[in-house]
This record gives C-alpha cells, sequence and structure tokens, in this order.
C-alpha cells in the first residue's frame, strides 16, 4: 500500500511520501543541512519577512479597506438622510443585491487570477490589480442610483478577487509548512486593522458632510481609493516574485531558500499547470472537506465584515457613535488572530486550533441571539468575542491547506478553489442574514446562523484532523525500514 503514495517527482508528487525523487534517492543534505534553528535560516526568514509580510498586509489593508467600506457608506450621516443608500434611492433589498454582486465578481475570476499570477509574476498581476480597484472605489464615490452602484460593486469583485488567494500561493513560494500560518495571520489580520481604522476613518470623514456640495459617503470612496491606486505602483517596483529572482538576497542565500523548500514550497521555475494537475485536484476528495470548512466560516467574515456598523447600531449607538465603537471588535480580532496562528503552526496544531477559535466565536454569537435586545453592553461584548473567534480561525485553516498540498500548479487552483467556494459563493448568505427589519430585535437571525456555521467548523475540523491523523498511522505502519514517510500536517 505505500506504493501508492510514492511521487514520480517533487512537482508532480500526488502524495505524501517524499524521499525519493525521480527513483533517486534524496540526498540529505538537502534536509539537514537547512535547520530551523540555524542561525542562517534565521537570519533569510528576518529578511524575506522585511520584504514581503509588512508590504502583503499593506496590500490587503487596502484591498479589505475598499471592499468593506460600502457598510460604512450605508449609515454615514443616516440622521441627515446624507447616507449611500438614501441618495441612491436603494431599497433594503436592493442594497443587499449591491452587496452580493460584489461576490459573484468575486468568485468567478479567483481560479483564473491565481493562474495568471504564476505566468506574468505576483509583482506585475498584483500591482495591475490594486490599480485598477483603487481605481474603481473611487468611481464608486461618483454613484447616482442603484444600477450604477451594482455595476461598479460587479467591477470591483471582479479585481479584487484574486488577492487574497493570490497572497496565499505567493507565500508558498517562499515559507515552509510550519511558517505559514502566522505570516497568513498576519495578512489577514490587516483586515481586521482596515474594519478598525474603517470605522475611524469614516467617523473622521463624516464630518467632510456637504464640503464642496458632496455629501461625506463620497468622500469616504475616493479618499480611500486614491492609496490603492498610488501602492499599486510601489507595488510593482518593490514586491519580489521569487527566492531564485530575488537581487537583494546572496547566491548562498537563494541556494538556502532552494534548499528549505525543496520538500515544502511552490516554484517559480514550475511548469504551467496541465490538465492532469486540474484533474488530480478536483478529484482529491479530501480537499472538499476544507472548501466546506471554509464555505462555513466565510459567513460571519463576510457578515461581520459589511454589518459591522448596522450591527452597533442595532446596539443603541448611532451614526458616528456606532463608526467608532466597531473598531474595537477589529482590534481584539486582530490580536487574537495572530496568536492562534503562530500557536497553530508551532505545535501543528491546526486542526484543533481552528475548532477552538470557531467554538469562541459561535459562544459569542449564540450569546448575542438569545440575550434580551436591551442588554446592549454585554452584547457589545459579545460581538467584541465573536469577532475575535471567528476570523482566529481562518489563517490555520488557509495554513493547514496549502501545507498538505505537493506541486506548484495544485496549490495555485486548491487555494484559489478555496477562497472562491468560500469567500465567494459562502459569502453570499452572509448578505442576507441580517435583516433591517431585525434591528430592534438585536439581530437573532443573523448571530443564530453565524453560530450554527462556526460549530460546523468545529465538527469539520476535528473531522479533518481525525482523517488525516489516520492518514498518517498508516503511512508510518506501512513504510519500509529505512524510508521515512512525508506526513499529513495535523
Amino acid at each position: 500500500m505505500a506504493t501508492e503514495n510514492l511521487p514520480s517527482d517533487v512537482e508532480k508528487n500526488s502524495g505524501p511520501m517524499a524521499e525519493e525523487v525521480e527513483g533517486h534517492h534524496l540526498k540529505e543534505a538537502a534536509i539537514n543541512t537547512v535547520l530551523a534553528t540555524s542561525p542562517e535560516e534565521r537570519k533569510l526568514i528576518w529578511r524575506q519577512d522585511k520584504r514581503i509580510v509588512p508590504l502583503s498586509a499593506g496590500i490587503y489593508f487596502l484591498c479589505y479597506l475598499d471592499r468593506s467600506n460600502i457598510g460604512n457608506a450605508k449609515v454615514l450621516n443616516s440622521s441627515t438622510h446624507n447616507d449611500m443608500q438614501t441618495e441612491t434611492g436603494a431599497s433594503d433589498y436592493q442594497f443587499n443585491i449591491a452587496l452580493m454582486i460584489f461576490l459573484i465578481g468575486y468568485f468567478l475570476f479567483e481560479v483564473p487570477s491565481n493562474i495568471l499570477l504564476k505566468k506574468l509574476r505576483p509583482s506585475r498581476w498584483l500591482a495591475f490589480l490594486m490599480f485598477s480597484w483603487g481605481a474603481i472605489t473611487i468611481g464608486l464615490g461618483g454613484v447616482k442610483n442603484y444600477a450604477q452602484m451594482t455595476g461598479v460593486r460587479f467591477l470591483l469583485g471582479a479585481f479584487e478577487a484574486g488577492l487574497f488567494p493570490g497572497l496565499v500561493y505567493y507565500l508558498t513560494f517562499w515559507y515552509k509548512t510550519d511558517e505559514r500560518s502566522v505570516r497568513v495571520a498576519f495578512i489577514l489580520a490587516s483586515a481586521t486593522l482596515a474594519g478598525a481604522f474603517g470605522g475611524a476613518i469614516a467617523f473622521g470623514i463624516g464630518h467632510m458632510n456637504r464640503t464642496r456640495d458632496l455629501s461625506a459617503w463620497r468622500w469616504l470612496f475616493m479618499i480611500e481609493g486614491i492609496p490603492s491606486c498610488l501602492s499599486g505602483i510601489l507595488v510593482w517596483f518593490f514586491l519580489p516574485d521569487w527566492p531564485e529572482r530575488a537581487s537583494w538576497l546572496s547566491e548562498s542565500e537563494k541556494d538556502l531558500a532552494a534548499q528549505r523548500l525543496y520538500l515544502e514550497g511552490a516554484k517559480g521555475s514550475a511548469s504551467s499547470m496541465t490538465w492532469d494537475d486540474v484533474k488530480a485536484t478536483l478529484t482529491d476528495w479530501r480537499l472538499y472537506g476544507h472548501y466546506a470548512i471554509y464555505f462555513a466560516v466565510s459567513l460571519p467574515f463576510s457578515s461581520l465584515s459589511l454589518f459591522s456598523p448596522s450591527i452597533v447600531s442595532g446596539l443603541g449607538f448611532h451614526d458616528l457613535e456606532a463608526q467608532l465603537l466597531t473598531v474595537p471588535p477589529w482590534a481584539a480580532a486582530y490580536i487574537f488572530q495572530i496568536l492562534m496562528s503562530w500557536s497553530a503552526d508551532h505545535f501543528n496544531a491546526r486542526g484543533y486550533h481552528c475548532a477552538a477559535a470557531a467554538l469562541i466565536g459561535a459562544a459569542g454569537f449564540l450569546a448575542s441571539a438569545v440575550l434580551p435586545a436591551d442588554e446592549y453592553r454585554s452584547r457589545y461584548g459579545c460581538l467584541i468575542v465573536a469577532t475575535a473567534g471567528a476570523f482566529a480561525c481562518i489563517p490555520p485553516m488557509l495554513g493547514w491547506l496549502t501545507s498538505n498540498m505537493w506541486s506548484t500548479a495544485s496549490i495555485g487552483l486548491a487555494v484559489a478553489l478555496n477562497v472562491s467556494i468560500g469567500a465567494g459563493l459562502g459569502q453570499i448568505p452572509g448578505v442576507w442574514i441580517y435583516k433591517a427589519t431585525e434591528a430592534k430585535k438585536g439581530y437573532p437571525t443573523g448571530h443564530g446562523v453565524n453560530c450554527a456555521m462556526l460549530f460546523v467548523v468545529v465538527f469539520g475540523a476535528l473531522g479533518l484532523r481525525y482523517y488525516y491523523g489516520r492518514k498518517n498511522r498508516a503511512l508510518l505502519n506501512a513504510a519500509a525500514d529505512g524510508v521515512t514517510p512525508r506526513l499529513y500536517k495535523l
């Protein structure tokens, strides 16, 4: 049975056995000279981190800011009827359609975008996407009716689609499996910062209402779109593509980077995706377990992103005050997300960490759903707990998926499908669960659905953990003497 999992080569490997490559025994030096505790490797990782993580986090910060600011625009200066929904004449149903249409564009263009990222180089493709969605965000400040708002939101979804799966895929070219979750967390945590700063920025821009005869929500889109356009130029010149092309690395550092990623990373020099790669990835049924739990977590992710100002308004806070009070839940999520992700990688326990974080989030939503509508302080505390738990289970989830894929093509396609099914299709129900008619009741439907979805994550993550544990035991039992099997990450 062990032979079922023997790969023909590193880049076409369909299973976890990795001691032989193209019929030759893997040189011990390729692994044993690269120790996680070696000063050379620590220095290399630190150099990579300084170049890659802040820039990637900044890119996603701007992306998320431009995506979610429509939630702020919906209620900004609503007391004077200068909010986006009123001025575009959209009903609650129509406004939700405009939110949902973004996700249709997001779903349709994620897989093609990851293919283009590999073909065109990350720096070029991501810079193009940034400049495009920044310009579209600025254009959103000029919409005058529901039809225009819906069309521009679709374009925004199409151009933002490739960023997050692209960044997750991009990290696999630079980092080993046990280094990815925490770096995904730093990138994803910038979304929580965007949520926090988005509320604070909206609070400040709200005071610009009717400046030059423009409502504040129009200024919000225009001001927040400009940094994305300018940053696209920086990304073009400063985002490194692959380790082997990094001019700021010495030859010895490039060799070390190649050794580190010999078995556990994507390769910039790898061949383009083939139909055999596509078929193998689409028929790898365990991946659908990963897609399912990412679908489930995407409901709280999307609903909190879009409706936090409305949820806080339903807690008895209004207008600019509601914008400001969206900040603490996002700040708590930022800290908790990074801590959980570091721990998940450090202890090789991504499944348990996903389940634990989802359970915490579910408890927060459940309490929010059952507490009386006028228990404002208690429900606000529950919102903080729910946000922290829901967001903290996502980075280990993504790190887990990429850690258990072994070819460049399969990683790119699996990540794109995962985010497409989850962040695309999975976020669509999240648009509808926080009903405007339930604001005075405390949004019990929205909180209840998010609670249920996080319990799906709990049981799904534990199920995958059990499955990988069984696979690992079978691999160890079937391994021949002297051959060390490559095990699945847990």
